[in-house]
């Protein structure tokens, strides 16, 4: 089959590797019918997570149909549609039955396109098939549920709940890339009374008001005071959710956030920020970091199916599967080509 595969910083093969099998009895093989690349697998070709081995197929994020289920998968079977979830469970350890899936102990957790091969491919092997896919309705689109498989739960687990969004709030988000936008649909479901979005890029920040932002302030010079003044007294924002993933964006959140208000981590970061206590003990300010645990998959799927939460237009540029070099060239050029998310189907 054809896969994407990693070689070091800055190296990436789209080229022929073996079919993936089931291994183990809890295995499911994956036909990848749609998939989409993600910031971290840019920051992986950064070389921002060493962890990641020479020649391993990267992608997390997938729809596609079951072609074979091991011998111990109950919930999915051959045939089935189904969402491949960025993070698997083994269902048994600690972290597990706590709910706390990212964390998994059991050989699970954020593994696919890390520690195991991945989903930017024609198939993939799925460990822990029955905690980790996610069978979907006629009614949803492959696109569509593309951004269930990542973006949705971690702007909605590690910014929205972590952050403790709830009415009345005034939230910023610093960061109008797919997941920020993730969060100002998701924030908007606890009834702000303002969302503001800030980013270097117009196109990004009209793409936030398309989503649901309220205001949007671009970044640089006098941002600050914009955002302050967005506030009801000029004190500060309730919650700041970082989703970029660089220093400067994480000390402008705590900065932006006023006395006992919460600062929400949402980005991958590949570099130190300097978090400044001397400043933020005095001031009760909480902050949060987070990886992504999905276990709210299911209640935005169904919130999606009830009208109730939007994805349209965070899908920017289309490709099929075998345009994949292209597809990611595309996505990392973001600021040229105004990319948000790219989406690639089997054809």
């Amino acid at each position: 089959m054809k896969a994407l595969t990693y070689h070091g910083p800055g190296r990436r093969t789209w080229g022929d590797v073996p079919d993936p099998a089931v291994r183990d009895p809890e295995d499911a093989v994956v036909r990848v019918d749609a998939v989409t690349i993600c910031g971290t697998d840019l920051h992986i070709l950064k070389g921002d997570v060493p962890e990641v081995a020479e020649g391993r197929i990267l992608g997390h994020e997938a729809v596609g149909t079951v072609v074979e289920a091991g011998s111990a998968v109950r919930t999915v079977a051959v045939g089935d549609r189904v969402l491949v979830s960025c993070v698997s469970a083994c269902g048994r350890c600690a972290y597990c039955r706590a709910g706390v899936y990212g964390q998994c102990l059991g050989g699970g957790g954020w593994i696919l396109g890390h520690l195991v091969d991945g989903t930017q491919a024609e198939l993939v092997r799925t460990p822990f098939a029955d905690n980790s896919l996610h069978r979907l309705p006629d009614a949803v689109s492959d696109e569509t549920a593309l951004m269930f498989a990542d973006i949705l739960p971690t702007a909605y687990e590690v910014g929205i709940r972590n952050g403790r969004v709830g009415p009345g709030d005034t939230v910023v988000i610093v960061g109008a890339g797919p997941v920020g936008l993730a969060a100002v649909a998701t924030a908007r479901l606890y009834t702000p009374r303002r969302i503001v979005v800030v980013d270097l890029a117009e196109s990004r920040l009209a793409a936030a008001k398309a989503a649901g932002a309220d205001e949007t302030v671009r970044a640089g010079d006098g941002a600050e005071d914009a955002v302050r003044a967005l506030s009801p007294d000029g004190l500060g924002v309730d919650v700041a959710i970082e989703a970029v993933g660089i220093p400067d964006t994480f000390e402008l959140c705590t900065r932006l956030v006023r006395a006992g208000g919460r600062v929400a981590n949402v980005g991958v970061h590949g570099s130190p920020a300097v978090l400044h206590l001397e400043d933020l003990w005095i001031r009760n300010v909480t902050v949060t970091t987070g990886l992504v645990d999905t276990g709210t998959t299911p209640l935005l799927l169904g919130l999606l199916a009830a009208g109730k939460l939007s994805v349209d237009g965070l899908v920017t540029h289309r490709f099929g599967l075998d345009e994949m070099p292209e597809a990611y060239d595309i996505f990392a050029d973001s600021a040229g080509s105004g990319a948000l998310k790219v989406a690639l189907f089997r054809t």
